[in-house]
């Protein structure tokens, strides 16, 4: 048992947007941690980016305490680098480069100077076209490919210079890139995620749907559970979003890489559009990067920020998320409450609930599904405070809240570790319960357990989703009303 937690504060911030913070040097402490899930974030997200596992050990054992000292069902979103392209190190730490200059990109290692400069992508001279657009440094500097030789080196034009410095992300959006989705990192830390049971995994820059299937494979060969999000940073993901969504447990809309290979003028349009094909999908959705950036050195979000925070909520995310500004931020439990506060505000305006009717009557699970959208209509039509269900898998779960009921949703399971992996959808609050015993008694005792908690009232109107018969767990087939007593 760790002794460096404080006590427990006072009652954490419930909203139906979760909020996924990444955590850093700013945040990894056991007490900032506990801020943080008190002050409203549902996902502490592990970036294998950066820092060792040993200090995400740290990390996940800390949550891991604060989750069962608290009764709370926090879950770790691990993010997986991926292929990421990157400059090598360049003399002085940077060089000055200006608009028509020559330079050649190479795969030899060297130190870089203003004439070449080496990136850190073996194949780079094959797969690049003369003609092609290379951007560096989040598109800050762009060259265009003149030639190649197609075994060590690319020569380039600057379009727009500026200062070239060490270590720079590249973007090639007009190439196809030849690498793997799962590099000899990614499956290192792969092993470490899955070794403790995390229980998402973010896969960076997928192209394809095999890159998820790949990944969902070595997943279930180490018998694990661990579900997938996929990380849209490429045009060919977005070409190929059906797919990948249908593939996917997850999306995540990552709009640093995303927008720098698109056109910038059609990320929104691409953010609501996914936004939307996921929710219908039933597939929960997280919008990233950038979202209160300047609140990384400042105690206060610009009305820009803010207006993009409550535009993803309403747009129907499921959760938003913070990078900088609680890794490595000077303001990250600001950032979380600034966020918390719009969520709350544009949560209180009834237009942002119920938009979604429509089920597909072919599915396998077609009565399932009529039976949990019958449950957020009877709960509108009576102003049901709450619909509750259980849960083996998780499914009623992600078809209830993909529905987008005004009613708060209670799922109940014997499951933990499936009760942590709810935490990323929206509206979701889970509960542990395994006393299954006659469907009268189970629906009675669970809404006990919600009143005692604090979340029902005398005469508040429950609807629950229910399995008859209950001792076989079958998948859902009957609602039940009640008026708490």
């Amino acid at each position: 048992m760790r002794t460096d937690l404080p006590d427990k504060i006072e009652t954490p911030v419930f909203n139906r947007t979760k909020i996924i913070a990444t955590i850093g040097p700013a945040t990894a402490s056991p007490a900032q941690l506990q801020k943080l899930i008190h002050t409203g974030v549902d996902v502490c997200r592990i970036n294998f980016s950066h820092g060792r596992h040993e200090d995400h050990l740290k990390v996940i054992e800390a949550v891991r305490e604060i989750n069962q000292r608290e009764g709370l069902h926090v879950c770790f979103l691990s993010d997986l680098q991926g292929p990421k392209l990157r400059l090598g190190d360049i003399e002085n730490g940077g060089v000055r480069i200006e608009g028509g200059d020559r330079i050649t990109i190479s795969t030899v290692p060297a130190m870089g100077n203003a004439q070449k400069v080496y990136i850190t992508y073996p194949e780079f001279p094959k797969d690049v076209k003369a003609g092609e657009t290379v951007l560096i440094d989040d598109g800050k500097i762009q060259f265009r490919v003149l030639s190649t030789d197609r075994a060590e080196n690319v020569e380039c034009e600057v379009v727009y210079g500026g200062m070239l410095s060490s270590r720079k992300g590249v973007n090639l959006p007009n190439t196809d890139v030849s690498l793997p989705s799962l590099t000899e990192k990614d499956l290192k830390d792969l092993d470490f995620a899955l070794e403790h049971n995390l229980e998402w995994i973010g896969l960076s820059f997928v192209r394809k749907p095999e890159d998820i299937i790949q990944l969902k494979k070595i997943i279930a060969d180490r018998g694990s559970r661990s579900r997938v999000l996929a990380k849209i940073e490429k045009p060919e993901a977005v070409h190929n979003i059906d797919e990948i969504i249908r593939h996917s447990d997850a999306i995540m809309i990552a709009r640093g890489d995303l927008g720098v290979e698109l056109p910038m003028e059609e990320l929104p349009l691409i953010q609501k559009t996914i936004v939307r094909k996921a929710v219908a999908a039933s597939k929960p959705v997280v919008i990233a990067t950038q979202m209160l950036e300047s609140m990384i050195t400042n105690a206060r979000p610009t009305r820009a920020e803010a207006n993009d925070v409550a535009n993803a909520v309403l747009d129907g995310a499921d959760c938003v998320m913070l990078s900088g500004e609680t890794s490595v931020g000077d303001y990250p439990m600001e950032a979380v409450s600034s966020m918390q506060k719009i969520i709350a505000r544009i949560e209180a305006d009834p237009q942002l609930y119920q938009h979604r009717y429509a089920l597909n009557k072919h599915s396998k699970t077609f009565l399932s599904d009529a039976v949990c959208l019958n449950a957020v209509l009877i709960a509108n039509e009576v102003g049901g405070a709450a619909i509750i269900s259980m849960t083996k898998s998780g499914y009623t779960a992600f078809q209830i809240s993909s529905f987008r009921p005004h009613a708060k949703i209670f799922i109940f399971s014997n499951d933990v570790e499936l009760l942590n992996m709810m935490s990323i959808i929206w509206g979701v609050r889970a509960f542990h319960y395994d006393k299954f015993s006659t469907t009268d008694e189970t629906v009675s005792d669970v809404i006990r357990v919600l009143k005692d908690k604090g979340y029902l009232q005398t005469g508040d109107i429950a609807v629950n989703t229910v399995s008859m018969p209950i001792h076989e767990r079958p998948r859902t087939n009957a609602l039940k009303l009640s008026v708490v007593e």
